[in-house]
């Protein structure tokens, strides 16, 4: 992360900086916390010094790839709410923020433990998921297709809940279990008939 008074990068800097997350992350979805900085520096066609430069740790790394990831699973409720019904736009969300989940559990013991040391700062994970929520559940509401009474922290810890069943499940049924019960989820959202 750069701070307020850095200068901003060149635009190769930039590149190299983005290509190396694009890289460090696919790695750490494949490959966990097992992924060394050598094979991303290698596999992004870079120097490990290069690697060094933007990332100067580890932890450095792993915190920049869960931000931008972060990041990014944040701002793709926007266009899916402008594209789709709520209802929809909500439902396609959870895909986004299901990809995030299984992205961080190739890092998770990276993550944990600098979170634990203050070595990687604790991110508002929660309250930007629980925001994003509950605008879709507002519109929903407004529009009559979602329900007016849910509290958007309940989805969170339902979505959480949903995740940790369904990645712990054995075998290729983990992303159809999670897509049953995310189906489920969104189906409870819905007012109720009658």
């Amino acid at each position: 992360m750069s701070s307020p008074n850095q200068r901003p990068l060149r635009a190769d800097a930039q590149r190299n900086r983005d290509h190396l997350l694009t890289i460090a992350r696919a790695a750490f979805a494949a490959d966990g916390d097992e992924v060394t900085l050598d094979r991303i520096a290698k596999d992004a066609g870079v120097g490990i010094g290069t690697l060094y430069r933007h990332f100067p740790t580890r932890d450095a790394l792993v915190e920049a790839v869960y931000a931008a990831e972060l990041d990014t699973v944040v701002a793709d409720a926007e266009p899916l709410l402008a594209a789709l019904p709520a209802d929809q736009a909500l439902r396609e969300w959870m895909n986004h923020y299901a990809r995030f989940t299984v992205a961080k559990r190739g890092m998770l013991g990276t993550l944990r433990a600098g979170w634990a040391s203050g070595r990687i700062a604790t991110p508002a994970t929660r309250q930007r998921i629980t925001a994003v929520i509950g605008s879709m559940l507002t519109a929903g509401a407004a529009d009559g297709i979602l329900r007016t009474d849910v509290d958007p922290d309940d989805v969170v810890t339902m979505l959480v809940g949903v995740f940790l069943s369904s990645g712990a499940a054995d075998g290729a049924d983990g992303p159809a279990r999670t897509d049953r019960l995310l189906d489920l989820l969104i189906d409870g959202l819905r007012p109720r008939v009658g």
